[in-house]
């Protein structure tokens, strides 16, 4: 009964938000939609593999951005799942035998374990001890990464093989690949969308926003904390092991620190705690690595003051600001 009685009050306190506006929630289906229109005509106009790699990256965005923006978390070590995760499917790929489906299930079934594990241990620091334990624990899966035999060391695991989708589908075209990657992108962020919606999602909304009265509504924070950790760990991982099916590959610039500090970048240029702001990040950064990769080292630094500017002109990112002039939700 006091569990109960407890409980009450922060369903009532969270229900305005649950209960989002029809506009707002048509206007995302628009989105949606927009961003399925322009997935299924990107190829014939855009490289395939550039697209697959902005979707991979943007895929690990809105994990990363579903543990920061909505559950408070701010972890230093997600390139530990992003990294492992494309490694297992790469020995699944190559070693294994396994098809594509499987592999990528087994690398993402890694990270959620991984995850789970790493979760459980950052889960009992708060702030930045939190994100300090995660970085340790991420450089601990990199050592065991350079280590291991089965990684190849600093060669990594080349040639993957891509292989066919349940055993029918050749994945050795660009294109035929590139609907693979594009469904698996989609998958994602309808998930991550249908998670930031639902009860659980306003209860993290809630936890980040003010975790001590979360706890005295009767929530027990540290099971979201862990659930939502988790969770963003294994999409992760789905998006690490979908980038090494992609490009054939799996090394140790996937688990990386700066890796994970790149994550980051995308998430705050695209907008922290948007639905749609990692993706932009995410592009935006895929293609200046892209097509600026001429000028060498220089990428970084420019990167470095794309970061500077949006953190001075707009803090909110660049969804963020479009979201605060227009006073839409995105």
């Amino acid at each position: 009964m006091a569990d109960t009685a407890a409980l009450a009050p922060a369903d009532a306190a969270i229900a305005p938000v649950i209960s989002e506006g029809r506009d707002d929630r048509a206007l995302h289906r628009r989105i949606m939609l927009g961003i399925a229109v322009f997935l299924a005509v990107a190829p014939f106009v855009l490289y395939p593999v550039f697209l697959m790699k902005v979707l991979c990256f943007g895929l690990f965005a809105l994990a990363f951005n579903l543990l920061l923006g909505y559950g408070g978390l701010l972890s230093f070590g997600h390139a530990a799942y992003f990294g492992m995760a494309s490694y297992l499917c790469a020995y699944a790929a190559k070693v294994w035998g396994l098809s594509p489906e499987l592999a990528i299930l087994c690398g993402t079934l890694t990270a959620a374990l991984l995850g789970l594990v790493f979760g459980a241990l950052a889960i009992r620091r708060q702030g930045i001890y939190f994100s300090m334990i995660t970085l340790a624990l991420a450089q601990m899966a990199f050592f065991f990464s350079l280590q291991a035999k089965f990684t190849g060391g600093e060669d990594g695991i080349q040639a993957v093989p891509r292989g066919a989708l349940f055993g029918t589908i050749s994945l050795a075209d660009d294109r035929a690949l590139y609907v693979l990657v594009a469904l698996v992108f989609m998958g994602g962020l309808l998930l991550i969308y249908r998670i930031i919606h639902s009860p659980f999602g306003q209860v993290l909304k809630a936890i980040r926003d003010n975790e001590p009265r979360a706890i005295s509504l009767g929530y027990r924070v540290n099971q979201y904390k862990l659930a939502v950790f988790v969770l963003s760990a294994t999409l992760a991982g789905l998006a690490g092991s979908t980038k090494a099916i992609v490009f054939q590959l799996a090394s140790l610039t996937d688990v990386h620190w700066a890796m994970s500090g790149e994550v980051v970048l995308m998430t705050l240029v695209g907008g922290m705690g948007t639905v749609f702001g990692p993706i932009i990040g995410a592009l935006v950064i895929v293609t200046m690595e892209t097509y600026l990769a001429q000028f060498g080292a220089w990428v970084t630094i420019i990167q470095g003051v794309v970061f500077v500017l949006c953190v001075l002109l707009f803090r909110e990112g660049i969804v963020g600001l479009i979201a605060r002039i227009t006073r839409r939700p995105l």
